[in-house]
């Protein structure tokens, strides 16, 4: 049973030691505070920018579902929709998606497309090497067989016929 809850905290601590578990946390921090610079942007310009062509805050865009949509004693009378709030989150959202597409996801595309292209450029390199290193012992094994000189069949070998050695031939084995 100890054997068991070792392996167990054994593979706990593993996950939390992967880096891409830290990276996803870091992500999720830094992914908090932009989000607070975004809503900021959104309820300190933007909001006040539409208010301009309407009320004061766009947050507070509504429409009456059922009438009458007052406040009485504290509490709404009527169905209100608050498309205003709806709105400002859409807002929220696209500039967020706006700005970690142009700021984060287009040049990690473009830094990962060089990367490939280098790595890609590389590699033919790798094989125009390799082809050049065939050709090359190639040339050499043609440039010895032309020292040696044509093979036909004739030449200082062993030979047939009765000796005293081995492959019945006669003279000395050079480890002999």
């Amino acid at each position: 049973m100890a054997e068991k809850k070792e392996s167990l905290l054994g593979g706990f601590k593993a996950f939390l030691m992967r880096g891409n578990v830290i990276d996803l946390a870091v992500a999720v921090v830094i992914g908090a505070a932009f989000t607070n610079i975004v809503n900021s942007v959104v309820k300190g310009i933007i909001n006040p920018l539409v208010g301009a062509f309407g009320t004061k805050d766009l947050e507070s865009y509504a429409s009456c579902l059922k009438d009458p949509c007052k406040v009485v004693n504290g509490e709404m009378q009527g169905i209100q929709i608050q498309w205003g709030l709806v709105l400002s989150a859409i807002l929220s959202f696209l500039i967020t998606a706006a700005v970690v597409y142009f700021l984060m996801v287009l040049p990690m595309a473009k830094i990962l497309a060089k990367r490939a292209a280098h790595d890609k450029a590389k590699e033919g390199v790798a094989e125009t090497m390799e082809i050049s290193e065939l050709e090359v012992l190639k040339e050499i094994r043609d440039h010895l067989v032309a020292q040696r000189g044509p093979v036909t069949g004739t030449g200082t070998g062993t030979g047939t016929g009765g000796g005293s050695g081995p492959a019945g031939g006669s003279g000395t084995h050079p480890t002999s």
